[in-house]
């Protein structure tokens, strides 16, 4: 079995086409896996505290809007 840094130095050296096939391969094996993970953490009650902080940032006005969600600028 190769090591992380072995596998890491081997992705380094991967042609641009085969790199993004690994990474797509990657996405599709793995997406679930995180998914299951976040639903799990939020069940088990692991997100509480930083849901929490979250809202309280936001009702403070100490939050940013995402780029998306400001006003269109006119020019």
């Amino acid at each position: 079995m190769q090591t992380v840094k072995e596998i890491e130095a081997a992705i380094e050296k991967l042609p641009r086409d085969q790199f993004f096939h690994l990474l797509d391969w990657v996405r599709n094996r793995f997406g679930d896996e995180w998914d299951r993970q976040i639903e799990d953490d939020l069940n088990a009650g692991r997100l509480e505290r930083v849901a929490e902080e979250a809202v309280a940032e936001y009702r403070s006005g100490k939050t940013k809007p995402f780029p998306a969600d400001e006003e269109p600028r006119n020019s």
